[in-house]
């Protein structure tokens, strides 16, 4: 039995941990977990799984809570606790934005394996993470289903003999439209994903194309692998979900639906894996996959991803905290589709990048930027 804490219980890929540890109860037991706002959900959870401790987002949440049994903890102070509760053997981190960092890095200290599906941990601050969980011999398996690929293509093989990584991307929602037709595109338009059913900063990032940027600066951390060396490329069906070239010119890729459920499973039983009931991949019946080289030029928010990275430093934090806000802005209304990129790309050149940061940099610095409200 594997004991599993899940931050970010509520979210899209929470929620699917959830369907894994209710399928295979008695391979896993959640004992763990936290929810933002979702009182309702996090009483439901808790009637049917029985954790040990649940957190809350703020104080008055408390009394919200039904079972009065469980030990309930709030805000950042209890994110931290859940990260690194002492029966925990692995920690799905499945939390939206750089919220996730610190209780990563809590979890890390203690000793807990890291189940991540939360890619700014990695893009603001993806070398002090990597060299933490070496330092602590924690393993950091990835639950993207972009990286998940990776880490399942390079099993049993050598380093030294990777050539390159193949990042595919569906193209999101907008894929089939022109930049001139992206200026009146709505919120309902973008939240509108052609394959993957996700929550709604992801579906923007995802039409934006910087959800790849951020699969590419994490795949740089999690791999060792210089940016170069790291490629992305349309692939609208989304049925390859990632591909390793080697030096002899061979190329593994590994397929499947798109269903977030396989690559959770596949951390949670690494280096096993279980079988499941679910949707199995008829090729015969999709008749094709498609292919199309990256246009930087159309995908403007993935090129900043690739600057920002090639720049290093606190660029990658800026890039991400600036995303984060001016994605909202746009949820709310209050700015256009490509005014995301325009202001994106204005804070990034206008940033003094600070070299070999330490994580108190990182996150003033995360912070400071999260804190404006942006004009176009």
């Amino acid at each position: 039995m594997k004991n599993i804490g899940i931050l970010g219980a509520s979210g899209s890929v929470g929620t699917q941990g959830l369907d894994i540890i209710r399928q295979f109860p008695e391979q896993y037991k959640l004992v763990s977990f936290s929810v933002g706002k979702n009182i309702t959900l996090a009483n439901e959870i808790i009637k049917e799984f029985k954790p040990e401790i649940c957190c809350v987002q703020s104080e008055s949440d408390i009394q919200k809570i039904e079972d009065k049994s469980i030990n309930i903890v709030y805000g950042d102070e209890g994110l931290m606790e859940i990260a690194a509760y002492h029966k925990n053997d692995m920690l799905l981190n499945s939390i939206m934005g750089s919220v996730g960092l610190k209780p990563t890095v809590h979890a890390i200290k203690h000793g807990v394996d890291i189940a991540l599906a939360n890619k700014e941990t990695l893009v603001v601050a993806g070398e002090i993470i990597m060299q933490l969980a070496r330092e602590h011999d924690v393993n950091i398996i990835p639950v993207d289903s972009e990286h998940s690929a990776i880490f399942q293509c390079l099993n049993g093989e050598e380093h030294k003999n990777i050539e390159k990584l193949i990042i595919t991307a569906s193209g999101g929602s907008f894929r089939d439209l022109t930049r001139e037709q992206l200026k009146d595109v709505t919120v309902q338009d973008a939240l509108n994903h052609p394959n993957w059913s996700m929550g709604k900063k992801i579906t923007i990032d995802s039409a934006t194309m910087m959800n790849k940027g951020l699969e590419v600066i994490e795949a740089k951390w999690l791999f060792n692998m210089p940016i170069e060396k790291i490629e992305t490329l349309l692939h609208k069906q989304s049925i390859i979900h990632s591909m390793v070239e080697f030096n002899d010119t061979s190329v593994i890729a590994q397929l499947g639906t798109p269903d977030m459920r396989m690559p959770i499973l596949y951390a949670f039983s690494y280096p096993d894996r279980l079988p499941r009931e679910a949707e199995r991949l008829d090729l015969a019946a999709i008749g094709q996959l498609d292919f199309k080289a990256m246009d930087f030029e159309r995908y403007k928010c993935l090129a900043l991803a690739y600057e920002a990275i090639k720049t290093g430093g606190t660029m990658p934090v800026v890039m991400n905290a600036v995303n984060e806000v001016v994605v909202q802005q746009f949820l709310d209304q209050e700015i256009g589709f490509l005014d995301i990129e325009t202001i994106i790309e204005r804070e990034m050149h206008a940033h003094d990048v600070i070299q070999n940061p330490d994580l108190d940099t990182i996150l003033e610095i995360d912070a400071k930027y999260k804190s404006r409200k942006y004009e176009v």
